[in-house]
């Protein structure tokens, strides 16, 4: 008996699934050139290069390091594997970063396509493949691409559930990334309250008789789900409240107290950041306000056209502005407002404003248009900054040294700031000295054993120089790499070396001298 061919609709909902692939693929390798793109043009800065150094260790001492930091170790044990795989070229410990950033974009489109059309969803992929801020923070070798997928990932999973609260799967997806997410960044604890509030909200609604599944805080599996996160969480809970009670030393190294106070503009100027990455305190305060105040009239119009049961454009809107506000309010007693630990938030921005188009489109096609056109000039704006290089980098500082070195040379490094990203770069057998006179305020200049200090405080006696004449006295030449602004770094410079030769090099200054020391 021969089968029945396909019907009309069955035969049109494949092409339109297919056509959705399609073009969702095509998102994906815009996506892929966009981030791409550049990614070995700009030098390893400090805490890329303090990435690199911690995954370098066994896996025992990254925990150990790890611990002593600000940052749990999730991202780091990634970065070891990935490196031990395929090196630690530039290219492909940045990838590592670039691939998430490549898959929150598939991950938005997805969630997006949850709360509306396949057109919107691939709307939204679009403006994710383009959003300044994703792609800046691609291309950084840290772990907020990362945290930004799992998170996203783990919202996703939780929509699911919610409207399928039968398949469990769907919440041990959730479990298993969050938890991976609280060892990624603690900032993971402003999201789990966005999840809490959508699920609290949606156990009080009343609207007549609804499945028990409708009030998950009534029912056991979202409560196990969280303990079991806890639990999973519990081994690290030690090593947080070691880095809480030595906050004296991380302050004493620079790790934390370094972020700035709000200010009333601190949100507004966010979204600046988050799209041109730039403050835009340039701008006239007209425009200044103009792009917030367009990002609170477009999340208004995704929460007054939710009509959805699970209320989910309102929940994405939740997920999006609810970790700013509340960052923003704790700022207000202790400064925590720092834009790259909110991107997995700000990931939100260009999926509301494609809910929003989607909207305006069915009133206003005009209006819609020209917020499109309008969203992705400012991306441009946005990824024009990411691909502008105006100066010299620093690894053209440390290959010219990695040139002209001769055996016998010294180097002295003026901050750890510059110093993990010179150990990086070196292709001497030197092992670079730390600068550590004493502090113009007083005090020792020496790093402590937290925070940056983690990856130095072994070698530190073999590293140290808490005062040039301390070098070995035998004449030889030696190389100073500091900051090219004054103060001085090396305000203590013997009068009796011979200055060589004199570099400024972007932000930096390299200086070469030959030793003499009296008799």
């Amino acid at each position: 008996m021969k089968s029945l061919p396909p019907s009309p609709t069955v035969d049109r909902t494949r092409r339109s699934r297919l056509a959705f692939i399609l073009a969702l693929g095509a998102v994906l390798i815009l996506a892929t050139i966009v981030r791409l793109h550049g990614l070995t043009a700009v030098a390893i800065w400090c805490d890329e290069a303090s990435s690199i150094i911690t995954s370098r260790y066994p896996l025992p001492d990254l925990w150990f390091h790890a611990a002593h930091d600000v940052h749990p170790p999730f991202y780091y044990v990634l970065l070891h594997l990935w490196m031990a795989m395929f090196g630690e070229g530039l290219f492909s410990i940045r990838l590592l970063s670039a691939i998430p950033g490549i898959a929150t974009v598939l991950v938005g489109a997805l969630l997006v396509r949850q709360v509306a059309s396949p057109k919107a969803a691939l709307l939204a992929g679009l403006l994710l493949a383009l959003f300044p801020f994703a792609v800046r923070y691609s291309q950084e070798v840290r772990m907020y691409s990362w945290l930004t997928l799992l998170l996203l990932s783990a919202t996703l999973a939780l929509m699911h559930w919610l409207r399928n609260p039968e398949r469990k799967g769907w919440l041990a997806l959730y479990v298993l990334l969050m938890t991976a997410s609280l060892y990624t960044h603690y900032f993971t604890i402003f999201c789990a309250l966005v999840h809490w509030l959508h699920v609290g909200a949606l156990s009080l609604r009343h609207e007549g008789q609804r499945p028990a599944t409708y009030r998950p805080l009534r029912r056991a599996p979202w409560w196990l789900a969280n303990i079991a996160i806890a639990l999973l969480f519990m081994p690290w809970v030690p090593k947080l409240y070691d880095q809480l009670t030595h906050l004296p030393q991380l302050e004493a190294g620079g790790d934390v107290g370094w972020i700035a106070p709000v200010t009333l503009w601190s949100l507004a100027t966010s979204m600046w950041e988050f799209w041109t990455l730039s403050d835009g305190q340039s701008m006239p305060r007209a425009v200044y306000f103009l792009l917030p105040l367009t990002v609170i009239a477009l999340a208004g119009v995704v929460v007054r056209t939710d009509r959805s049961p699970q209320r989910s454009a309102r929940f994405l809107v939740l997920y999006t502005f609810a970790p700013m506000v509340a960052v923003f309010l704790l700022s207000l007693i202790s400064p925590l407002l720092v834009e790259r630990y909110l991107m997995f938030a700000a990931i939100g921005l260009p999926m509301l404003v494609a809910l929003a188009i989607a909207q305006l489109w069915r009133k206003s096609r005009l209006l819609a248009m020209a917020v499109l056109v309008t969203t992705l000039a400012v991306d441009r704006v946005g990824l024009n900054e990411i691909y502008r290089i105006d100066e010299p980098q620093f690894d053209q500082l440390v290959d010219y040294v990695n040139r002209h070195y001769q055996p016998g040379d010294t180097v002295v490094i003026s901050d750890l700031f510059w110093y993990f990203t010179y150990v990086y770069y070196n292709t001497t057998p030197v092992v670079p000295q730390l600068l550590t006179l004493p502090k113009s305020e007083g005090g020792a200049g020496r790093p402590n054993a937290y925070g940056f200090g983690t990856l130095v405080d072994a070698q530190g006696p073999h590293i140290y120089v808490d005062e040039l004449t301390q070098l070995p006295r035998q004449d030889h030449r030696i190389w100073l790499v500091g900051s090219a602004q004054p103060p001085d770094d090396f305000y203590a410079i013997p009068a009796q070396w011979q200055l060589l030769e004199d570099r400024k090099v972007g932000d930096n200054e390299l200086r070469l001298y030959q030793a003499h020391w009296e008799r």
